[in-house]
């Protein structure tokens, strides 16, 4: 197997375990989960941020309580990244605080749903947590053993490993069954979000573009700057002259692309920055700009073919409108209801 592809499912394995179809914003505690377990688990530090821990209690979830140990070894690959990054002294301090508000609240999200997972008695087999191992292997085309062996790299074996997709599953049933199981899209909502978003569904113009650019150093001075100027100045008085485009740029342009005339590719108006945008608008097929002064440097874009593909029915629409929508709902029915649980338990945090 290609170290590429060890990569790709350590990274599946760290981000997410997808069990069944749910890819959600918020439910990244859940989504983090493994990449977290992997990180923390087995260190044997006492320390974060450098100093000695003081093991205490951060916060209290009904009868369940979260300790600063805890808390830390969740932080901690983080907090070793931004001190590894040299940010200023505010910046870190800045970044530090966000991750650990961010922590603790995933924590406090984590005990509230095994709560719940304990009181509604969801429970999960072990053909289920078996069918999901060989699910993860089939679609990262691992094998067992190299499963294994990424496993350990990282300091899991498959028993926790086995362990941690339980509560991945568990966790899963446990919104199938507060959220999934009470969406119902119905073909009236689809047919709504098709009519409010034709601009969409009515078809879409690409605009092909090349340019030529003459870039500008960051510490350049106005004589510098003028020089450049004058000299893609002159450029655009041989467009006018009528010298091909992707000739001149082949000859002057700064670009990588310099060598295929400037040749950009396909675009969509809103991909371009709103300089760009402005002046690409007011442009025919075969025509180009003034020099225009942008980030990267002067540049002339010119634009070669404007090209129309066709847009999608209502029956064409239905089932990627309908997975929107489901998938939408979901966030907005979970954030609801994880706002519902916070209101009814008792979660004290301690400074």
């Amino acid at each position: 197997m290609k170290s590429s592809g060890k990569e790709f499912f350590l990274h599946k394995i760290q981000k997410r375990i997808v069990i069944g179809s749910i890819t959600l914003k918020h439910l990244a505690f859940f989504a983090g989960c493994t990449f977290l377990f992997i990180c923390c688990c087995f260190s044997d530090t006492q320390k974060a941020w450098g100093a000695e821990v003081v093991d205490r209690i951060v916060a209290t979830v009904n009868d369940d309580i979260i300790l600063l140990y805890d808390l830390n070894q969740t932080i901690k690959p983080y907090v070793d990244r931004i001190k590894a990054s040299k940010y200023s002294y505010e910046k870190e301090r800045e970044m530090l605080f966000k991750i650990r508000e961010d922590a603790l609240n995933m924590l406090i999200e984590q005990k509230l749903a095994d709560q719940e997972i304990k009181r509604d008695k969801i429970s999960v087999s072990q053909q289920e947590i078996n069918n999901a191992i060989e699910w993860q292997k089939k679609t990262t085309f691992i094998t067992d053993e190299e499963l294994r062996e990424e496993l350990g790299r990282q300091g899991l074996t498959i028993e926790e490993y086995r362990k941690q997709i339980k509560e991945q599953i568990l966790r899963e049933k446990l919104i199938s069954r507060e959220v999934k199981s009470k969406i119902v899209i119905t073909s009236e909502d689809i047919k709504t979000y098709y009519e409010n978003h034709k601009d969409v569904y009515s078809g879409k113009k690409k605009y092909h573009l090349r340019n030529i650019i003459m870039k500008v150093a960051a510490d350049a001075d106005e004589t510098e700057k003028l020089m450049i100027f004058k000299k893609i100045e002159a450029v655009l008085s041989e467009l006018k002259q009528g010298e091909p485009f992707d000739k001149l740029a082949r000859i002057y342009s700064d670009s990588p692309l310099a060598s295929e005339g400037g040749d950009l590719g396909l675009f969509e108006m809103e991909d371009l920055s709103p300089l760009l945008q402005g002046a690409a608008k007011m442009l025919k097929e075969g025509e180009y700009t003034p020099v225009l002064d942008t980030d990267q440097g002067y540049q002339i874009l010119y634009l070669q073919e404007i090209q129309k593909f066709p847009g999608k029915t209502l029956e064409e629409s239905t089932s990627e409108i309908s997975q929107k929508l489901y998938k939408d709902t979901i966030n907005r029915k979970y954030a609801s209801w994880l706002k519902d649980l916070k209101s009814r338990s008792h979660i004290e945090i301690i400074r």
